[in-house]
């Protein structure tokens, strides 16, 4: 691929992120070019059908937040300051505020699902490295951690800037995640959910 059209698809993925996220999964095409600074001929030759659009959207933030998971596990020896880190990173890529939009064909098409259960392996990793170094609050689970995400990352729908809303949102995350901490308050209160519960939640709405 032309650096010219790299730059065209890359553009269009994160137009297509922000205005999925913003608008929900019906957003224009027309918008998401206009945003992405391309013609909406230039997005039918990247994705002819929207499906092709949103399948790669999916692609393209879990692929990144499972690159942001392992780096946090490589580059962070804290536990607890790995999960901080990749908690962040992950609500920058916008993944958690993606997938819950998406449908069952979606989520069941071999690259996206694949890529799933790789980055949940991988998020796996990063919070099970806080709680063997006795840093994790007792009853956190994994879903805590990617629904707490989802509802951090949704846009509150008040008119505010985006980049003020990024920010509060990170700020309002960091008090999350500070209560994450062992020693932070006692153990959550049920109902404990596993990613296997969280999971066939998703696949029942």
């Amino acid at each position: 691929m032309r650096a010219d059209a790299q730059r065209s698809r890359r553009s269009l993925l994160d137009a297509a992120c922000e205005l999925l996220v913003e608008v929900g999964i019906d957003a224009p095409l027309e918008a998401i070019a206009r945003r992405a600074g391309v013609g909406i001929a230039t997005l039918y030759r990247h994705f002819p059908q929207r499906a092709a659009l949103v399948e790669a959207v999916a692609v393209d933030v879990m692929a990144r937040t499972g690159v942001e998971a392992r780096a946090a596990l490589a580059e962070e020896p804290d536990g607890f300051a790995a999960l901080r880190r990749y908690m962040h990173r992950a609500l920058d890529v916008s993944a958690p505020a993606i997938m819950p939009l998406l449908d069952e064909e979606v989520r069941s098409a071999p690259e996206v699902k694949a890529l799933l259960d790789a980055t949940a392996a991988a998020q796996g990793e990063v919070i099970d490295s806080a709680r063997r170094q006795g840093a994790l609050r007792a009853g956190v689970t994994f879903a805590d951690i990617g629904l707490a995400l989802a509802r951090f990352s949704r846009p509150l729908r008040h008119g505010f800037d985006p980049a003020f809303e990024a920010s509060v949102a990170h700020r309002h995350l960091d008090v999350f995640i500070d209560g994450l901490r062992d020693g932070s308050g006692a153990a959550l209160p049920d109902p404990e959910l596993t990613l296997e519960k969280l999971r066939a939640m998703g696949r029942s709405t």
